[in-house]
């Protein structure tokens, strides 16, 4: 009799940790499921700030280009910029 309770107590805890284990696995797997989509949103947003500065740079030297222009071939920064 002492065997059968001894063999269900074990079985009982066995399949109480194998539970558990499932759900720290699912909990595991919920929380990089996570950390990806904020990746992915950070990247996104990263993306979306390097295309703001580029435009900016962009925009900034197109202009000091205009004033060089300008200043070199004796006209305004306007009529550079539509050359």
């Amino acid at each position: 009799m002492r065997k059968i309770a001894l063999f269900a107590a074990a079985s009982a805890a066995a399949l109480t940790l194998a539970a558990c284990s499932e759900a720290t696995e699912d909990l595991a797997e919920a929380t990089a499921d996570e950390a990806v989509a904020d990746a992915e949103t950070n990247m996104e947003a990263i993306e979306a700030e390097t295309d703001e500065a580029i435009a900016d740079v962009t925009a900034e030297a197109d202009e000091a280009a205009a004033e060089v222009e300008a200043a070199a071939e004796n006209e305004t920064t306007a009529e550079a910029a539509a050359d």
